[in-house]
């Protein structure tokens, strides 16, 4: 290659860099983190004028509004980078315990502030305090934000997250449980989405795709559109609104981010960045789930934890298995108030279904296993149970020889320890996953059987009856999204008979801190297949669905006038008619599928 046609080269490059400079040097993000930033520094300013008011000033809503829509401006990527402190300053205005001093610090952040603005607070100084701390996390978050710069992966993270928040927090109700104002929050974030891209990545997907970049405006602007004309909580249909507006926007998103080039994503992430929504059979990633001494299990271990499933020479009396109480036919439970210990008593809670047990955080339902190897593992160490030591092999098993070889495919050898049997058997468990229901394939868009009374149900679930503001969607369990690190446990009151007259003695999670706070606080489990699994709750109270939407409907333990000073429930009574009632167990049924796994 000669001389002259290098810098004839050379040329070019250097004025197609003046023509485009983001096409041939990569987005510009500082217009993003500026854009970010500017936000939360009006928000801040905002909370300094509201810390000079009282909570009932005529302007403190408006103020407060205002506040609320520029932390929505900065939130993907202030959340992206501290999850605990974003969480403190939009969380629930629930008190929080310190497990590291057993203290128990009242309830701040934007949840709290806005209870104290709409429904009133006697002390004008406490009021001041909610403000002055949560303004204080905000500039926490401020200086991390001022030290770390927008980048590709850090501004599709982020975006993912927030589009997931959307669907979990803003339309459900999460995110203003007292001003009901997260359908108007929701279009505010994605417009910032399309302010943001506009004038970062637009410029290159302009080059690269035009007719993309132009799809994915039109995406955000019809679905901008939708939220800004249905801003009514109680009517707003978000069945229509994922699955024929906040759909289209993620396959487009999904399918930008591949065309720019920018970013392949990762599989160290709760969500699987290349699904096209998140209501596949995929969205999730069970990798991020899995205990890291367990990660990436191969089909000859899963087999083996398959066999091992179903084998009672596990237990010391060689009477009981898994199986025992998780019966596949019974859609991985026994449908059993509660089931019988080894020695023929009963047990103390209710078996609840393996089906996407794997996609939580803490098990049984105290929480007291942090994971499902542990889970497993406290099955075989329980003395009511298996009662079988985990470090010691059981060579029972080995009277079927088949072992010798599934062990050998496994994991190299017969171990002298149970470990691998645990970890086989956790592995299997982890296969037990069920994400095409009917709903599933409706909300996606793959059939249309949906009934009016499931749709008005779905809606009721995740609007007006606050369902999806403890069993998130699409999971429909309690781990907590879009980070999904905690799986939410809660005190709700269930009673000792289904007569609704006193209040059931067990005391849940109390065992681990002892505090009064934790008294019958349980983990929050997944609504899906739920019509396969009655009876229902911790202690296997309730026979039907109708009785479970009815205690909820009352307001739970405490709307039945029960003494529960720490009941949970965001609500005191929902006032559901009986055909809303009915919608939501309509919609329940329509979470049902199975995985027909079984030897």
């Amino acid at each position: 290659m000669n001389k002259a046609y290098l810098l004839l080269l050379l040329s070019v490059l250097i004025a197609g860099c003046r023509n485009n400079p983001q096409t041939m040097l990569g987005p510009d993000w500082t217009a993003a983190h500026d854009y970010y930033q500017s936000s939360l520094e009006q928000a801040i300013k905002d909370l300094e004028s509201l810390e000079k008011m009282t909570a009932s000033h005529s302007n403190s809503r408006e103020l407060f509004h205002r506040v609320r829509i520029n932390f929505k401006r900065a939130e993907p990527f202030i959340a992206y980078l501290n999850p605990e402190v974003g969480h403190r300053v939009n969380g629930p205005a629930l008190p929080v315990f310190k497990e590291d001093n057993l203290r128990t610090m009242p309830p701040v952040g934007l949840q709290k502030i806005e209870e104290s603005i709409y429904e009133g607070i006697d002390d004008d100084r406490l009021f001041r305090h909610e403000v002055f701390v949560t303004r204080g996390l905000m500039q926490n978050l401020l200086r991390q934000v001022k030290k770390r710069e927008v980048n590709a992966e850090r501004f599709f993270i982020s975006t993912h997250q927030q589009l997931l928040r959307i669907i979990t927090h803003g339309i459900t109700g999460f995110d203003t449980p007292v001003s009901q104002a997260g359908i108007t929050e929701s279009a505010e974030s994605l417009r910032s989405l399309n302010d943001v891209y506009s004038a970062s990545l637009s410029p290159l997907m302009e080059e690269k795709d035009p007719e993309l970049d132009g799809k994915l405006k039109e995406t955000i602007a019809r679905a901008v559109t939708y939220l800004e004309k249905s801003d009514d909580f109680e009517n707003f249909d978000r069945y229509e609104f994922i699955r024929e507006y906040m759909n289209p926007l993620t396959r487009s998103w999904v399918e930008m981010r591949k065309r720019s080039g920018l970013w392949k994503g990762r599989d160290d992430f709760p969500f699987n960045f290349d699904a096209p929504t998140f209501f596949e059979s995929n969205s999730f990633n069970l990798k991020y789930f899995t205990p890291a001494r367990n990660a990436d299990p191969n089909e000859k271990q899963i087999a083996l934890g398959e066999k091992l499933f179903f084998e009672k020479n596990l237990s010391q009396d060689g009477k009981m298995s898994c199986a025992t109480c998780h019966l596949p036919s019974k859609a991985w439970t026994d449908q059993l108030r509660v089931n019988f210990d080894n020695r023929g008593e009963l047990l103390q809670r209710n078996t609840p279904t393996l089906v996407n047990a794997a996609f939580q955080q803490n098990f049984f339902w105290d929480g007291r296993a942090e994971n499902i190897i542990d889970q497993v593992g406290m099955v075989f160490t329980n003395e009511k149970e298996f009662d079988t030591p985990v470090h010691r092999f059981s060579d029972e098993i080995l009277k079927d020889t088949a072992y010798i070889r599934l062990f050998e495919e496994a994991y190299g050898g017969v171990s002298a320890r149970n470990t691998e049997v645990v970890k086989a058997i956790a592995s299997y468990i982890s296969t037990l996953n069920g994400f095409n229901s009917k709903f599933d394939r409706n909300i996606r868009g793959e059939a249309d059987t949906y009934t009016e009374l499931e749709k008005k149900g779905f809606n009721l679930f995740t609007g007006k009856a606050l369902c999806a503001t403890c069993h998130f969607i699409p999971l429909t369990n309690g781990t907590v999204p879009p980070f999904y690190k905690e799986t939410e446990k809660e005190v709700i009151g269930v009673p000792a008979t289904a007569a609704n007259n006193s209040l059931d003695t067990d005391l849940g999670f109390f065992w681990k801190f002892e505090q009064p706070i934790h008294k019958g606080m349980f983990k929050t489990p997944g609504v899906r297949n739920v019509a396969l699994t009655a009876p229902y709750m911790h202690n296997g109270v309730y026979d039907s669905l109708e009785q479970v939407v009815d205690f909820y409907n009352q307001g739970g333990g405490a709307g039945l006038g029960m003494d529960l000073p720490h009941q949970t429930l965001p609500f005191d009574k929902l006032d559901l008619t009986e055909e809303e009632q009915k919608a939501l167990v309509a919609f329940m049924k329509s979470l049902t599928d199975v995985p027909v796994k079984q030897l």
